[in-house]
């Protein structure tokens, strides 16, 4: 048998498939090996680094880390038992380097807010301290600057009696750097990690990319954005904002797909990456959302719904979020994180039975209008959500209405809610939606769902309401 060669296939990869049919990108050992190169260029890895595999191999992201930079470092790679000894697992290996999507990193901190929560006034008044100065420290490394001596001191105290507690919980004591992609991290979430000494980055890129063309570098972090392209890597815009990249880790084709191909990469090897985005005054890019998706506000601010949809899911009650801007008004579909606001509920003394229990409280609706509030302050008067409505389920990948990777089907939740959405834009106080349960015995029992839809307008923020710590789920 003849020897393979660099330019030979190394892996069919599916793309995500949130805008279109998934399709099959054909990945070169030259792409990924190159791919692996430049990023290890920036951020070393030596073989004796611990990586544990948590994600789909489908997934690029996983071809990206455990396959191509473990096949070029030789680090070790382990993979957890079980789904539910994941976080036992991670505990156990105390990985070096990690990659996981959003959703990961928010309940993980979901985690932490629970635990905190159900602690004692004085281990909770601790943290807050710590916390308070792993922050400052966090906000002074991101801003270029080094901590005073004095600072450092007091960083060493709150490491010891506050976050390295947390860190070791979550099994990220020894880690040494750790990535997160596929969909945006609420800069919330994003700060967080760092002051509790997690050097978490931001990575932007594609399955026709080899996963990753940009990246925080670790002394020029942002939270609003996913960094500068790492070495090899070209970028530019088009006249409609699009990012074109290019690189020797752009993918070889589509498979049985010419026409799709030559859409994707022009004559000049660039490939258009289809989404919209620019450089901030730092030189990061900042990625708006799919071009097609990109819309300008009455103050020629350039948004779109996911943009928004970031801004939902900052609170730690919202676990997902669709946003609807082509009506009268923007308004939201929201689902509640069942961890944390059972854990407020608990608190509150709320008695409840079930998910569609909890989400029909009216105290659980004043809650999230609350934290609507807050988001809609950090967006312009034209993109402010004026309505929303809580669904009486979790979104489920089994129905198609998210992918494994946490990314929201639009066009599954717009021809599956069709009504809920029809009466929000109408201004109507409710709506009835069809809910079909299926038992283990096979047996299926439809029942109509009465759902309560909220006006803002209506909505008064209370006099005494403060603002909730970010590792809190509390007021």
């Amino acid at each position: 048998m003849s020897q393979g060669d660099v330019d030979d296939i190394a892996v069919i990869c599916t793309t995500s498939g949130t805008t279109s049919k998934p399709k099959l990108a054909y990945l070169s050992h030259a792409n990924l090996l190159s791919m692996a190169a430049n990023l290890d260029s920036i951020d070393p890895i030596t073989p004796n680094y611990r990586y544990v595999s948590i994600l789909p191999f489908a997934w690029i992201g996983e071809q990206m880390l455990a396959v191509a930079c473990g096949l070029l470092k030789g680090m070790a790679i382990s993979f957890p038992e079980d789904a539910s000894t994941q976080r036992a697992d991670m505990r156990e290996i105390g990985p070096d380097i990690m990659f996981a999507p959003p959703r990961i990193w928010e309940s993980m901190l979901s985690e932490v807010q629970v635990r905190i929560d159900e602690a004692g006034r004085l281990k909770r008044a601790v943290f807050g301290w710590g916390y308070q100065i792993s922050d400052r420290i966090a906000a002074e490394a991101a801003s270029g600057r080094r901590a005073g001596p004095g600072l450092k001191m007091l960083g060493r105290i709150a490491n010891l009696v506050a976050t390295r507690p947390i860190r070791e919980q979550l099994g990220l004591t020894r880690m040494k750097r750790c990535y997160t992609g596929g969909a945006p991290l609420g800069p919330d979430v994003f700060r967080f990690f760092h002051s509790i000494g997690v050097n978490l980055k931001q990575i932007y890129g594609q399955t026709e990319i080899c996963g990753i063309a940009v990246v925080h570098r670790d002394d020029d972090i942002s939270y609003t954005s996913v960094g500068t392209p790492i070495p090899g890597t070209e970028i530019r815009f088009s006249a409609d904002h699009e990012i074109l990249l290019r690189s020797s880790s752009v993918f070889r084709g589509y498979h049985r797909n010419p026409e799709a191909t030559a859409e994707a990469v022009d004559r000049d090897g660039w490939l258009h990456t289809s989404d919209a985005g620019y450089l901030d005054e730092h030189g990061h890019l900042v990625v708006v959302d799919r071009l097609k998706d990109v819309k300008f506000a009455a103050d020629s601010t350039m948004f779109s719904n996911a943009f928004i949809e970031n801004k939902l899911k900052f609170s730690p009650y919202v676990e997902e979020s669709v946003v609807f801007t082509d009506g009268a008004a923007v308004t939201a579909i929201i689902t509640l994180d069942p961890s944390t606001v059972g854990a407020w509920a608990e608190h509150a003394k709320l008695p409840y039975t079930t998910y569609t229990d909890l989400a029909a409280k009216p105290e659980v609706f004043d809650l999230v209008a609350e934290e609507i509030v807050r988001a809609n302050e950090d967006l312009s008067e034209a993109i402010r959500v004026a309505r929303f409505v809580l669904l009486h389920k979790q979104f489920d990948p089994d129905d198609d209405e998210i992918t494994r990777t946490r990314k929201v089907r639009r066009s599954v939740i717009a021809q599956r809610y069709g009504p809920i959405i029809d009466a929000l834009d109408s201004g109507a106080g409710d709506v009835t939606v069809d809910s079909t349960i299926t038992y283990q015995d096979g047996t299926t029992l439809s029942r109509e769902i009465p759902l309560r839809i909220y006006d803002l307008s209506t909505y008064t923020m209370p006099t005494d309401a403060a603002r909730r710590q970010v590792w809190s789920g509390r007021k």
